[in-house]
Formats: C-alpha cells, structure tokens, sequence
C-alpha cells in the first residue's frame, strides 16, 4: 500500500472528547517547525468571489469611511446591538478592483466561518460559530431574508447550487444538510461518524459537492438523495479546503501536510498529482481560469505567509510570494487568469497579480 494511502490507526477508535468540539484558537499546526506560533487551519477570514468586480467576505478586515462607527443590528437582536463595523460576525461586499466596502450585513450571533454565492447572483450565504447559516439579498434589506438553523456545532462547510436553489452545509457534528433556499426547510440530512466537515464546493453544471474532511478523505456527495456517491484514498493528513475545475473534470483539495493533491473526477477518480512545497499548512486552493498566455494552473495558500502557482499537470512551481507580516493565510479566490485575492487573518485582503512569460512573477497590486 502506497504511504498516501494508508489511514491513521488512530481514527479507528471511539472520538475522543475534543473531536467533536468547535476547536479553540489556539490549537498550533503539527506542520509548523519547533516553537512556532503558527495556529492550525484558519477557519477566519472567508472569501468569496461575487463578480468581475466584487467580492464577499467577513467584515473583520475590511474598513469602509465610518470604520469606527457602530453598525446597529438590522434585526434587532441583543447579542448584536451597536457591533463594531469590523466584527467578526459581520460579513461584507466590496469592490476589489478599490477595496471599497459597498454592504454590510450583520446578524451572526458569533464569527463568520464561510461565505459563498452563486456566480454573479444577488445572494449571498454565510455559516457561523453559532451554528446557523444565513442568507442575504444584495439589493434587499440589511437583516437575513433566511435562516438556516438545524447543526449542533459549528458550520464548516458552505455550497450553494448554480441556481442559488438549493444549498448544502456541512457542520463539526459529522453532518451533511440539504436546504431549499426559499423556503429554509432541510430537504435531506446525512451522518457520517468522524466526518468532521472542513469544507463544501459544487460541481459546475452538475448535482455533485465535493466535500473535504478532518478524517483526511475528500467525499464526492450526490445532493439528489444526499448520499455519498464517491469517497477518494484517505491521505496521511487532515483535508483542509477543495475546489473544482470549471468543466468539472479535476477536483483540487488541500492539506494540513502543507501539500494539495488533484483529483480526476471522471471515469478512473484517481489522483492526477501532488503539489508540494509548502512548509505549513495548505489552507486554500484554487484552479485559475485558463487565459490565452497561461498554462493550465492552480494556486495555493498556506499558514507559512505564501501563496504559490503551479502548473496544473506538472505540478511545477511557477510563482511563489511571500506576503511577510501577514500572519496565515486563509482563503483565496480567482478573479481572473491574473488576478488573485488572498484573504489573512491578520492584514485584510490582499489583491494580487501573475506576470506572463515562461518565468511568471507573483506580486501583490494593493491590500485592503
């Protein structure tokens, strides 16, 4: 059996107490090097690209003009009344292109964990530490027009359909739901014991969510009856975050081993390559659509401070930067075949941009 294969024997016995708790903040990466501070995956500092010209995000790292002002609840509720504009529990729309914060909604009674959207849709989702999920209007009122209330634990894992129609979430309490996005009712629920959700994505054009995991396997769900209809090779460490190509062939998941691994989706499912050159954590990954200078490739953040480019079938590395001071990197999103944003837990959004050529330079454009 090759080494990648093989399962942690110690996920064959009983969870033990802390396995199914929100886990604290300060955990430390098994990754990082002796005496580092680095803390394990973050789970701050979501993103999500809206359009060509906007993007969602937790409102921790984004100013607009009255930063300092207080927000005041939209709905009214005590635990949020007279938040801070930058709260963690506040999530936002802004322009990448200026960093402008163009909405605010507030009304998670705890930290913002996810956020999704469909493709240039007007909602916008989010998942929280309380346990709830929440659906905004762009151009509608600031309060949530649905709740999505039903996990006992933190919701990890965030996908919405194409059509915005339905949604799947994914919690620390081993579950899988389903919901109807009009109506807020939960269409299907599945259990799997030791089935930690770390992250959900769908499949373009198909009712298939990828869904990575803390038992270190990435599972293929078929949301028509909410069953899995795939589960790929456990590896050696815990699965962070997954994304799919955009004609649905390759999934891409990344590790906790500081590695990522590409996935076929179609007829064989086998692992296609590994991209190794992280030294902490690999806390985001990405595929980048194809431009007409550019070779087929993926990006990858990591808790180590860097984002790297690699060829999406070699696996060569094509570009690496290193945004010092920024503490771990948390999320990414892909504008363009150029363009990047990177979110941090620490210094905001970073904007940045692929050079052409045979040798392409990574370098950050702005932050915000």
């Amino acid at each position: 059996m090759a080494p990648w294969d093989r399962r942690d024997p110690s996920w064959d016995r009983r969870d033990p107490p802390w396995d199914r708790r929100d886990p604290p903040w300060d955990r430390r990466d098994p990754s990082a090097p002796p005496g580092s501070t680095a803390p394990l995956t973050p789970t701050l500092s979501p993103l999500w690209l809206l359009s060509n010209q906007t993007c969602v995000c937790q409102g921790a790292g984004i100013r607009s003009s009255k930063a300092e002002e207080p927000v005041p609840c939209p709905v009214g509720c005590a635990q949020c009344e007279s938040l801070p504009a930058l709260s963690l529990q506040s999530v936002a729309v802004c322009s990448w292109r200026s960093g402008a914060a163009l909405r605010r909604f507030v009304g998670h009674e705890r930290e913002v964990t996810k956020v999704t959207s469909a493709l240039d849709s007007s909602r916008v989702f989010s998942a929280s530490r309380d346990k709830t999920v929440m659906m905004w209007e762009l151009h509608g009122a600031l309060g949530p027009s649905q709740h999505f209330p039903g996990h006992e634990l933190v919701v990890t894992g965030l996908a919405v359909s194409p059509d915005a129609s339905q949604l799947c979430t994914g919690s620390r309490d081993n579950t899988v739901c389903k919901w109807d996005t009009e109506t807020g009712e939960c269409l299907a629920r599945a259990t799997i014991s030791r089935n930690l959700v770390t992250h959900l994505c769908w499949v373009p054009g198909e009712p298939y969510v990828i869904q990575t995991s803390e038992d270190k396997t990435t599972r293929v769900w078929d949301s028509r009856e909410l069953q899995v209809a795939h589960t790929f090779p456990a590896k050696q460490h815990i699965q962070t975050c997954c994304d799919v190509s955009q004609d649905g062939r390759y999934c891409l998941c990344s590790s906790q081993g500081g590695e990522a691994t590409l996935w076929d989706l179609r007829q064989t499912r086998s692992r296609v390559c590994e991209y190794r050159g992280h030294f902490q954590t690999t806390t985001s990954c990405v595929f980048l659509p194809r431009g007409p200078a550019l070779a087929p490739s993926v990006a990858t953040s990591s808790s180590d401070s860097t984002v790297k480019v690699w060829h999406r079938d070699t696996a060569a590395c094509l570009a690496t930067l290193s945004l010092e001071g920024s503490g771990p990197l948390a999320s990414l999103a892909a504008c363009d075949s150029s363009t990047l944003l990177c979110a941090s837990a620490s210094s905001g959004i970073h904007v940045l941009r692929l050079g052409r050529g045979a040798e392409p330079a990574l370098r950050e454009l702005r932050a915000f």
